[in-house]
């Protein structure tokens, strides 16, 4: 199963969040899938990706050309694309089970992109709909939440689940939750 996973890039987050990712990572590898990240050795990314590969996960960056200097050395495979945009477009393909961990506007992004495409998606493929699992790690997104759930209450949303991520507190809900969904991936 790849196991896509958007999170921050940015370094010294604290001990929290950094057993949040290394707790993924960990999981990841200890249960035999891929982890499919944004390839650059730097804050949240590195630390999933190093504990994936330390777990003997297979380790996929997808990484922008203007990043690549930036490039992950504990990767076992490297997609290279022309900019932020086709990265976003590359993971999603590519992905069976997205994972959001704390994170900036990109982080956000990626995860309203992933929504966004497989609500596109499943107008013509049925298969397109695949999990996407949030870590609300001390109410962080509950705003964001709170808009895709008013979002999908509203005369707007065209799609039947707007708001389908499934939203978590705590790592040990994060890795209950993908115990689940990976049996039916």
């Amino acid at each position: 199963m790849n196991i896509v996973v958007y999170c921050s890039s940015r370094a010294d987050l604290g001990a929290e969040y950094e057993e949040i990712a290394s707790s993924l990572g960990q999981w990841v590898g200890s249960n035999g899938h891929t982890l499919i990240y944004g390839g650059v050795n730097a804050g949240l990314m590195h630390s999933v990706a190093q504990a994936c590969h330390d777990a003997g996960a297979k380790v996929v960056g997808v990484v922008p050309e203007v990043f690549s200097y930036r490039t992950d050395e504990v990767c076992d495979e490297v997609i290279l694309t022309a900019d932020l945009n086709e990265r976003k477009g590359k993971m999603i393909e590519i992905g069976d089970v997205f994972v959001v961990l704390p994170g900036g506007i990109g982080t956000i992004d990626e995860w309203v992109s992933t929504l966004s495409d497989i609500m596109v998606r499943e107008k013509v493929d049925a298969n397109a709909d695949r999990p996407i699992v949030v870590v609300n790690h001390r109410g962080m997104y509950d705003g964001m939440i709170a808009q895709l759930a008013a979002t999908n209450d509203s005369p707007f949303a065209r799609g039947k689940r707007v708001d389908r991520s499934i939203a978590v507190a705590t790592i040990e809900q994060l890795l209950q939750t993908l115990t689940h969904v990976s049996t039916k991936v």
